[in-house]
């Protein structure tokens, strides 16, 4: 049998109705306004933070997301770390370990960071990370934006969590 055979005597009854480009209504100032309460503890004013935050969930570059918000792409990067976005530090696994032992003072600064062979911003950094959580209560925030944007949120990732593939997977 066929394609043609198939579709033989299929016939539509009914039309679809155009409706439209779905719009989005996104407030400008819901963000800002949800950062706000953790304005004392982020390296950036609300409105930087948004602008940051959006263009993180928008897929943008940390360093196009801080020109977007005039700051220094670093600064972007603790806000992120600080919202509970993952995977800002510069360092592997295995560098950060290096670092905890330079914290707990089993190492020099100076070896750790050849060993790591990070340049003093993303050691400083990598420091920053190693040594400060996430703001207690702003994941929902960071989650949010996600859902605004449309794309996955964190949850969906979780849910599908063992479906991503890993750096070891290609071992």
């Amino acid at each position: 049998m066929t394609l043609s055979d198939i579709a033989d005597g299929l016939e539509v009854t009914t039309e679809q109705r155009d409706r439209g480009v779905a719009a989005v209504d996104a407030r400008p100032g819901e963000l800002r306004e949800r950062l706000a309460e953790f304005a004392d503890d982020l390296p950036c004013d609300p409105a930087s933070a948004a602008a940051i935050l959006e263009g993180h969930t928008a897929g943008k570059s940390v360093g196009a997301s801080a020109r977007e918000a005039g700051v220094a792409p670093v600064t972007a990067s603790k806000t992120l770390h600080l919202l509970g976005c993952e995977g800002v530090s510069p360092l592997t696994p295995r560098a950060h370990e290096v670092l905890r032992d330079w914290l707990s003072a089993d190492l020099s600064r100076t070896e750790a960071r050849e060993l790591t062979g990070a340049s003093e911003t993303e050691f400083a950094l990598a420091a920053f990370v190693e040594t400060h959580d996430p703001i207690p209560g702003s994941g929902g925030v960071v989650e949010g934006a996600f859902e605004d944007r449309g794309g996955a949120t964190l949850a969906k990732r979780d849910e599908l969590g063992e479906t991503y593939s890993s750096v070891g997977d290609l071992l």
